[in-house]
């Protein structure tokens, strides 16, 4: 009776076993998840895809997540949220507390939500895409310099100023080393070296040359992973962070990125395109190059745990209708159109990399001015949104000019103090100072009104937007991630 027992469970045991085989291959038709046996896989096994870069530390990089790993560990989707307050004070107080010159800041003796972005990767068999949106005051900083939504119709500065990245791709497995990634929108520009987040830069407040080159692209990007050092990533763009196109070409662009070891990192980003509205026949070229060394790594527990430099120089040009790159013999009638820059910064990490000091500088040269930040209220040079034809074209009535030939140039440095007690909460001081050959930061009379607000009418004679040629400020700002 037992031996009876001892068969019939067995048998059913074979049973059960031999349908759950049968299901487990059945599901091998809808998901690549589930391994064939050995004696079934095909003779030519699928070759293991390899990441570039792959075992490094990037987490010292400036303009690079500093975090690990993420908290999420969700299939197919990776959640992102960012969350950047300021406050922020100049020592010129100006009357309508407002900053002039950055992308960064927007409002002095604030309280200010800089930025409130939120979204994450989509990844599945190969489709990748990414969405972030964009709240607070960078999404009014930002797309204020992009002059091409004036072209045509639809307002497009309205219709994307609420993302600041939203593309959709595809991820060739089993090319070159690491594959090939195509994508399709809206991604972030790293001319510049700093990223657009602010968690993930060493210095809040950039250096000219990161402040007045782009922060995003809209067009087509095609990163190819080329070996475990080296990634090189083609674009075709709308043009220089531009949402529309000026002209009738759109813009070309390439990032080389290649770091031979773990504490070197190198890279170069150069453009060529038209983005003078109506001029077709002006060229722009700009190239920017960047060179990061991690020069010590201590201990992880005591003394200093590590440090860092960054040096980050750019070159570029305007040159046809009306302009001649760097030649100026004709200063008249075909001026010099050229830019100039360069920024260091020095960061050294200690307290279990939980504390961090940072100092650092740069300086801009740029005849024509035409990638100086604009003032904005009564010194703004650029076209009223509401009303783009009032005022000659622009929306101060003592506008700062931008023309041909105007000469500008301008360092600055900083210095600050990092407290970063987790990898999502970071606490930061920074004091700076910046210096311009013409006046152009706000200066104790603002540059909104004699009162300091937009409700008191400008008068005709008797009141400019005060500007001054240097200012002194300190911020603090406190950064979130996950």
């Amino acid at each position: 009776m037992k031996l009876k027992f001892i068969t019939l469970l067995t048998i059913s045991a074979v049973t059960l076993a031999q349908q759950n085989v049968i299901a487990q291959n059945d599901e091998t038709d809808n998901s690549d998840k589930i391994k064939l046996k050995s004696a079934e896989a095909p003779a030519s096994a699928e070759r293991t895809e390899k990441v570039t870069w792959d075992g490094f530390d990037q987490t010292w990089w400036n303009g690079n997540d500093r975090r690990d790993s993420s908290v999420f560990h969700i299939p197919h989707f990776t959640p992102s949220i960012l969350i950047d307050n300021n406050f922020t004070h100049s020592f010129n107080d100006p009357n309508d507390h407002t900053v002039v010159g950055s992308t960064a800041l927007s409002r002095n003796d604030e309280m200010v939500i800089s930025a409130v972005n939120f979204g994450g990767d989509f990844e599945y068999n190969g489709a990748r895409g990414r969405i972030m949106t964009q709240f607070g005051t960078r999404s009014q900083l930002v797309p204020r310099n992009d002059l091409s939504p004036y072209r045509g119709q639809y307002d497009l500065a309205d219709a994307y100023r609420y993302m600041d990245e939203a593309y959709l791709g595809y991820h060739f497995k089993n090319c070159l080393y690491g594959g090939i990634n195509v994508d399709f929108g809206l991604f972030m520009s790293y001319i510049g070296l700093n990223s657009y987040y602010q968690q993930e830069n060493w210095e809040y407040q950039a250096s000219y040359t990161s402040d007045n080159t782009p922060w995003f692209f809209n067009g087509i990007r095609v990163q190819l992973w080329m070996s475990k050092y080296l990634k090189i990533e083609p674009w075709i763009i709308n043009g220089w962070q531009s949402y529309g196109m000026f002209n009738q070409a759109p813009g070309f662009g390439c990032n080389v990125t290649w770091c031979p070891k773990e504490s070197i990192k190198l890279l170069t980003n150069d453009y060529y395109g038209t983005d003078a509205a109506l001029l077709s026949g002006r060229h722009r070229f700009h190239s920017d190059n960047s060179f990061l060394l991690r020069y010590h790594q201590g201990s992880k527990t005591h003394g200093i745990n590590r440090a860092a430099f960054s040096v980050t120089a750019d070159i570029g040009f305007e040159k046809g209708d009306g302009v001649n790159g760097f030649n100026n013999s004709d200063p008249v009638n075909n001026p010099a159109q050229y830019f100039e820059s360069w920024m260091v910064y020095n960061h050294i990490w200690f307290a279990k990399n939980k504390l961090g000091w940072y100092i650092g500088g740069g300086w801009m040269k740029n005849m024509g001015r035409y990638l100086v930040l604009a003032p904005t209220g009564d010194a703004s040079p650029l076209p009223n949104p509401y009303n783009p034809t009032a005022n000659g074209g622009t929306s101060g009535t003592h506008p700062f000019t931008e023309n041909p030939g105007d000469y500008f140039e301008g360092w600055d440095c900083s210095t600050g103090i990092r407290w970063m007690p987790n990898q999502s909460v970071e606490f930061k001081i920074e004091w700076v100072h910046r210096e311009a050959s013409v006046p152009y930061f706000a200066g104790p009379g603002g540059v909104t009104s004699p009162t300091g607000y937009t409700t008191t009418p400008v008068p005709a004679t008797g009141w400019a937007p005060d500007l001054v040629t240097s200012e002194n400020r300190i911020i603090a700002a406190f950064l979130f991630r996950l």
